[in-house]
């Protein structure tokens, strides 16, 4: 019988056997690659992997900063704020729980304890001061966010905070209020949404009111439910800062009475009252008619929302010849007593100009021309000033320059350059028509005249006060030196002499000196109609004029009626004595100028 000299079979092919040796090989590769990550994942990134856990449980709630208040002078609010918050429920989470952990001091440890929903629902019903089964109600249901109080303030919701009730949380929100109403509510402007400003200083000062939001972070489970010993980080809000403003809210009050009153008896669009210390530029009071309520703007048209002393530009009329009188004594042109004879009406260039009243030829001096406001006078007077000069001088007393003192929409009137001039224009700029400017522009021209030649830039915003109560002062901005000391006091002496001696009695104060100037012209209709509709008249003085301190414009838009008949005398006497009264300012003891308005 014949041996079997092969090798024994191994049931297997040689390419069965590879295939067997690859697989192996893979899932040996595929268990390194997993042990090798799960080393990775729980031993070198256990912390990621964590952190990453804890900031998924983390749950943020921003805490709103107290916007600045507004104040005036004397720290009287204006505009405040405060804050609350709303009560807000996740009735899915409240729904379904039976009870919650609380961390609370148990013989002087801190110790989790089981709190009864019930109980909780009791507790936070007598902090909101509810019926507990209106909450408990309020509490029950599908929906993710009820809100269950609104306006609860921060001591209350202090309170409901600690009481860790799962679903509740409270939402911070802040509340303005103006608590003098409509006493310069244009001023200082109103929210949009209770939140950003819209108009007035609520409006520029926005950033600075703000302040910056603070956080509180706390723990949640995967219940929903707040883990009282979990994280719990509070970062405080920084409030806003407060604005001091250079006003007297009582005086302004006074003021707003005045032309209201004025602007109703003489059925005016719209009416305007400035009082300026003219030694520092400060405006103590900035009066529109119809002012609004910042906590009801809607009360009134837009319109009258803003603030027309810095925003509503008009031809000044009379009042310009403030400043041609000023540039021609400066320039040597002239000076107050000089001779000039004046005809019925005055021609030159082919222009004839006449008065507001029928005179014959009449010998006049310069305070005279300015006394009776005389047009034809005041052109045969400035035509001694070149254009270029006639221009150059409304630019040093700021025509053209928007005073900048922090509100919205401030005018820089209309002040055409001198080559741009027509054979008309050159002339009645030097009685103000031809040009235009707001009401502030013009008192910041006479404040100059008060203050010796100097010109100062007019200052609303007082100071900046910090959360922690230091005070940074707002720098003044630059003054300049417009005209000399010599030419400002001559100029005084016309327009003290225009009370005294001219057409403008009536704005003379028992006891104390005034100067003053008026100033009338047409006003172009504004609904789209070419011409003229209606005049401005205005009235602006300054007082007591042994030592200038106060300067006072009434300006009244198309007031009803013969416009020679009207004056803004009583109503510039009343706020002006109001002034001198309010900061006790002593009565003159000199002499008062009485230049003459005749020449012999």
């Amino acid at each position: 019988m014949a041996q079997n000299t092969g090798k024994a079979r191994t049931g297997k092919t040689p390419s069965a056997t590879r295939r067997l040796r690859l697989g192996l090989g893979i899932m040996l590769s595929l268990l390194l690659v997993v042990g090798g990550k799960l080393f990775l994942v729980q031993g070198l990134d256990a912390g990621g992997m964590a952190e990453a856990a804890l900031q998924n449980r983390l749950k943020p709630m921003e805490l709103p900063a107290e916007r600045g208040s507004i104040l005036d002078a004397n720290g009287t609010v204006l505009a405040s704020s405060v804050i609350r918050y709303n009560v807000v429920v996740d009735q899915t989470v409240n729904t379904k729980t039976e009870s919650f952990p609380r961390l609370e001091q148990v013989d002087g440890k801190d110790t989790v304890v089981k709190i009864p929903r019930d109980q909780g629902i009791e507790e936070l019903a007598t902090v909101l001061g509810m019926k507990k089964d209106d909450l408990k109600e309020a509490l029950t249901g599908k929906q993710r966010y009820y809100i269950v109080a609104k306006d609860i303030r921060p001591d209350v919701e202090d309170r409901i905070s600690k009481l860790q009730i799962p679903g509740i949380v409270t939402e911070g929100t802040s509340k303005r209020v103006y608590p003098n109403g409509s006493v310069a509510g244009g001023i200082v402007g109103f929210l949009k949404d209770g939140t950003t400003g819209q108009a007035g200083l609520e409006q520029t000062q926005d950033e600075v009111l703000q302040g910056t939001p603070g956080k509180r972070l706390f723990e949640i489970g995967a219940d929903g439910l707040r883990i009282p010993v979990g994280v719990d980080q509070f970062t405080p809000a920084v409030n806003g800062k407060d604005i001091k403003l250079t006003l007297n809210s009582d005086l302004q009050y006074f003021a707003q009475q005045a032309i209201q009153s004025q602007a109703n008896k003489l059925s005016a669009e719209w009416g305007v009252i400035i009082v300026s210390d003219a030694k520092n530029g400060n405006i103590l009071a900035m009066a529109d008619t119809n002012a609004p309520d910042p906590n009801d703007p809607g009360k009134v048209a837009a319109k009258d929302r803003g603030v027309r002393a810095v925003t509503a530009a008009y031809e000044p009329g009379s009042v310009e010849k403030m400043i041609t009188a000023a540039a021609l004594i400066e320039e040597g042109k002239s000076s107050p007593l000089e001779k000039f004879t004046i005809p019925p009406s005055y021609t030159v260039d082919g222009q004839t100009f006449n008065d507001a009243f029928v005179h014959g030829t009449e010998d006049r001096t310069l305070a005279g021309i300015l006394g009776w406001s005389m047009n034809t006078g005041t052109v045969m007077a400035g035509q001694r000033l070149s254009k270029e000069q006639r221009y150059g001088w409304l630019k040093k007393f700021g025509i053209g320059e928007a005073p900048e003192i922090g509100l919205p929409a401030e005018a820089t009137g209309i002040l055409t350059p001198s080559e741009q001039w027509d054979g008309r224009q050159e002339y009645t700029v030097l009685f103000g028509q031809g040009v235009s400017q707001s009401t502030l522009q013009t008192v910041r021209a006479f404040q100059t005249i008060a203050n010796d030649g100097v010109m100062l830039q007019p200052r609303l915003i007082d100071s900046y006060i910090n959360p922690d109560g230091t005070e940074e002062k707002v720098p003044a901005k630059d003054s300049r030196q417009v005209v000399s000391k010599d030419t400002a006091k001559q100029v005084r002496d016309i327009l003290e002499s225009a009370v005294t001696e001219g057409q403008i009695k009536e704005a003379g104060i028992d006891g104390y000196r005034v100067g003053a100037k008026t100033g009338t012209s047409q006003s172009p209709c504004d609904d789209g109609k070419s011409g003229f509709c209606g005049f401005t008249a205005s009235m602006v003085g300054m007082a007591p004029m042994d030592d200038p301190r106060f300067i006072v414009e009434v300006v009244l838009q198309r007031p009803k009626g013969d416009i020679y008949g009207i004056s803004n005398g009583p109503t510039f006497r009343s706020v002006m004595s109001q002034t001198l009264r309010t900061y006790n300012i002593q009565p003159s003891t000199g002499e008062p100028a009485r230049l003459p308005q005749y020449a012999k």
